[in-house]
């Protein structure tokens, strides 16, 4: 009898399954959260669980045991260098589920799977525009600036160069062309 042997199956064979929470391990471990199911996200939570807990350890053998499941070793040395050293001060609950409501073609709850603890992504400044660069890049326009007193705003006159104009006519674009055809036909009868 299978007494307390309770899991979700996903409605898949063994290795299907196991192939399945694999996955989703190895993205939880990539993107750090991840849009799914709420069957799969609670299916696969148990195992990302077990995975922090062997990146805090951080011996071989938790190496080797984490080898197994993400198969991977930059995916290794990422879960025990970043992801496991911000959960050091915690003994479960690294990941939590947000719901976002049900998909739209087969009705199944949507989740955001995600580490409780979340790297923080640094901003860049953005850098000052240079006045040169942009002269340079308005190519066939000069562009001529006027100093005034630093209280004012700066003024700037654009000047376009004169270009010589080609002597050939454009081409016709294609109703232009039937436009001409039909007029000589009507003005032939």
């Amino acid at each position: 009898m299978r007494h307390a042997k309770k899991r979700l199956q996903l409605s898949r064979f063994t290795s299907w399954h196991d192939a399945t929470i694999r996955s989703l391990a190895r993205n939880m471990v990539i993107c750090q959260s991840i849009t799914t199911t709420l069957t799969r996200a609670k299916a696969s939570k148990q195992m990302i669980e077990k995975l922090v807990t062997l990146g805090k350890k951080n011996t071989l053998f938790a190496r080797r045991q984490a080898q197994k499941v993400l198969g991977e070793h930059k995916l290794v040395n990422l879960l025990f260098n970043e992801i496991a050293p911000r959960f050091t001060k915690r003994n479960s609950g690294f990941t939590r589920i947000i719901g976002l409501g049900k998909r739209r073609g087969d009705n199944a709850e949507m989740v955001i799977f995600e580490f409780t603890e979340l790297k923080i992504k640094e901003t860049k400044k953005p850098k000052p525009a240079k006045e040169d660069k942009s002269q340079e890049a308005l190519g066939d326009i000069e562009a001529a600036q006027v100093k005034s007193t630093p209280e004012q705003k700066k003024e700037i006159k654009v000047v376009i160069k004169d270009k010589p104009i080609d002597e050939k006519k454009p081409q016709k674009k294609f109703m232009g062309g039937l436009r001409t055809i039909f007029k000589k036909k009507s003005d032939s009868l």
